[in-house]
């Protein structure tokens, strides 16, 4: 009898196992950082191992979340916005003219947006920050010593990294992640959430000092103009946000709408003054060879403008119009190093619309909590939106991986506090959900 009973205590225990806070702080853990550290496995084992580990976390996430399924609300799961963008970008595989590149792109991009609502989900933001912490800390760390291993150890380069090994010039570098853009873009947002783990008080201080001397140190010995710009353009939301959060709520409408008009206003500004901006930066051979790329583009959105050429995510080699772009700008490119233009190019204007809709919401959503909320986590999302938003003129990051990832937490997050469906009343909104 004993041993015909035993196996009913075995589900009982793989549910709990599943459900645990342990659990889910470890799965956070590697979720967050294989989207940040997909160029080092596919350096190391190629697409069939980043893929394998992808599928691994998508198992493991969904018996989380089956295990976690009663304590998750699930009413307003997910903001419709991620949804329409979603079904858009699978249904353009009806029209592409290599459907299996767009399924298995598909397929690539719901992998990581299902794994980003799984963290949003069962992590609140000081944990999600804790964690992105935590998995930058070790990348940063990592890139580094490989930097200082090649550059100043073995004087030689690290080629299946990318690693140029050039620290003993001060830079520029790339680190683990294959570009020292992605390197300037990873620093920034580690160099946010440290800070934010500092003034919550989540780490001791002298943890959180050498960290962000760690990210600014990664910042600096990247050279890149680009990161200038997007710094910039942090530091400045950050101050505003300092400002909106140290005002009185009646006055703090006021404060919004002025804060909006000088955004709209300095962006129109650095629109017509870009030449001048990108000289001063010393960019115009990096922005030339962008200007040519999507001057391309542009001729072959003309073609599809609806509807676009089909979703690939990154883009593939040797399939046109790809392998065309690549040949007519001698260069080889995974993007369009511009996230709006890419998603226009990939989805047509349905899909561009759907995703700025998703970003806006996103971003405003996220905005007015850390306006209006006490707590300095709330501050996270919408400094690391910025991040992404402003370098999406320069990059396709949002688009894929941990891009992808950090915008659907940020979200699915501010969703959650300020979801018009929310503002329903509990008879009405179980009827629209029914």
């Amino acid at each position: 009898m004993r041993d015909q009973s035993r196996p009913r205590h075995i589900p009982a225990a793989v549910s709990a196992a599943f459900s645990s806070p342990r659990f889910s702080a470890t799965l956070t853990h590697l979720i967050l950082g294989l989207a940040f550290a997909t160029h080092l496995v596919r350096s190391l084992m190629g697409w069939p191992g980043l893929l394998g580990a992808l599928i691994c976390l998508v198992l493991l996430a969904a018996a989380s979340m089956i295990a976690r399924r009663h304590s998750i609300e699930w009413h307003g799961l997910l903001p419709v916005s991620i949804l329409v963008f979603l079904v858009w970008c699978a249904l353009s595989v009806l029209w592409s003219e290599y459907p299996l590149r767009t399924l298995s792109g598909v397929g690539y991009q719901l992998a990581f947006a299902f794994l980003a609502i799984y963290v949003a989900l069962v992590r609140d933001t000081i944990q999600i920050v804790r964690a992105t912490g935590d998995v930058l800390r070790v990348l940063l760390g990592l890139s580094i010593a490989l930097e200082v291993l090649s550059g100043l150890l073995l004087d030689l380069p690290i080629t299946f990294l990318g690693v140029q090994g050039n620290i003993a010039l001060l830079g520029p570098i790339q680190g683990i992640f294959g570009s020292r853009n992605v390197l300037g873009l990873v620093s920034l947002i580690a160099a946010i959430s440290f800070i934010i783990e500092l003034r919550s008080r989540s780490v001791r201080p002298g943890r959180a000092a050498w960290s962000i001397a760690l990210a600014v140190l990664g910042l600096i010995l990247t050279h890149s103009p680009v990161f200038v710009v997007v710094a910039s353009a942090v530091g400045i939301a950050a101050l505003a946000l300092y400002w909106l959060r140290r005002t009185p709520a009646e006055n703090r409408w006021l404060l919004q709408l002025s804060l909006l008009g000088a955004a709209v206003l300095t962006a129109l500004v650095v629109f017509v003054a870009r030449a001048g901006i990108i000289s001063q930066l010393n960019a115009g051979s990096e922005f030339e060879t962008r200007s040519s790329l999507w001057r391309e583009m542009w001729r072959l959105v003309d073609l599809h403008p609806l509807e676009g050429w089909g979703w690939t995510g990154i883009w593939p080699e040797k399939i046109s119009p790809y392998g065309w772009l690549d040949f007519v700008t001698n260069s080889q490119h995974a993007s369009a190093l511009n996230a709006f233009l890419d998603v226009y190019f990939q989805v047509g204007l349905v899909g561009f619309l759907s995703f700025v809709t998703l970003v806006i919401l996103a971003f405003v959503r996220s905005w007015l909590l850390a306006s209006n909320k006490r707590p300095v986590v709330y501050v996270w999302s919408p400094l690391v939106l910025v991040v992404l938003l402003v370098t999406s003129a320069a990059e396709s990051t949002v688009l894929v991986e941990y891009g992808w990832v950090l915008l659907l937490i940020c979200s699915v997050k501010a969703a959650q506090g300020q979801s018009w469906r929310r503002l329903l009343g509990p008879s009405l909104r179980n009827s629209l959900d029914g």
